[in-house]
């Protein structure tokens, strides 16, 4: 059994986040049970700070077992993921060291990922049958924006995006790079785990 903590900063995240990463352990391990603790949700604001990510990550690494992990997700919000995941990482290590941690920000909004596979969800929760593809989809600043003006009743993170999470094709994400860093962390966090239950 696999014991997972979220470190999240939306409330839209708190519900989706445990589905998005239930799909990619379910693709990269089928018969590995994991098991995921409600997540965290700190504002993004605070999560930015050393005192507050600390704070954090220690919380979510006493709610799971001595050999779970912590992952943290947010955006990137106009920050450069190249410097901010880092930066969030060596805190979040240097918090638990004894812990498999990884730090994953989404280019510009998680809400890119669904741009990025917008074929998938085309049809799907109000959207137009014709919704999509988008070029450099995590180029786009305000994917949330976008998405609402295409749904017919707007885009609400806490209803819309659990539901397009549980939907949206991983293939075609895979095509937004930070997507693809976050499979491949969930991939190490697993690696991780299955080797200290060797």
């Amino acid at each position: 059994m696999f014991q997972l903590g979220l470190v999240v900063e939306g409330h839209g995240e708190v519900a989706a986040a445990p589905i998005l990463v239930r799909r990619i352990v379910g693709e990269l391990a089928p018969a590995l049970h994991v098991v995921i603790p409600p997540p965290h949700r700190v504002p993004r604001g605070k999560l930015a700070k050393e005192h507050e990510l600390k704070r954090a990550v220690e919380l979510m690494a006493r709610k799971t077992a001595p050999d779970g992990a912590v992952l943290v997700l947010l955006d990137a919000d106009g920050d450069n993921p190249a410097e901010l995941g880092p930066r969030l990482l060596s805190w979040a290590e240097e918090q638990r060291c004894d812990r498999a941690v990884a730090v994953v920000v989404a280019q510009e909004e998680y809400e890119a990922w669904f741009l990025g596979s917008a074929r998938s969800i085309a049809g799907f929760r109000g959207l137009p049958d014709d919704f999509g593809p988008f070029d450099a989809p995590e180029s786009i600043r305000n994917a949330k924006s976008r998405l609402g003006w295409a749904m017919p009743s707007g885009y609400s993170e806490t209803i819309d995006q659990p539901a397009l999470t549980a939907r949206f094709d991983f293939y075609e994400a895979r095509s937004c790079c930070s997507f693809d860093k976050l499979c491949r962390a969930v991939g190490k966090l697993v690696e991780s785990f299955r080797l200290s239950s060797d």
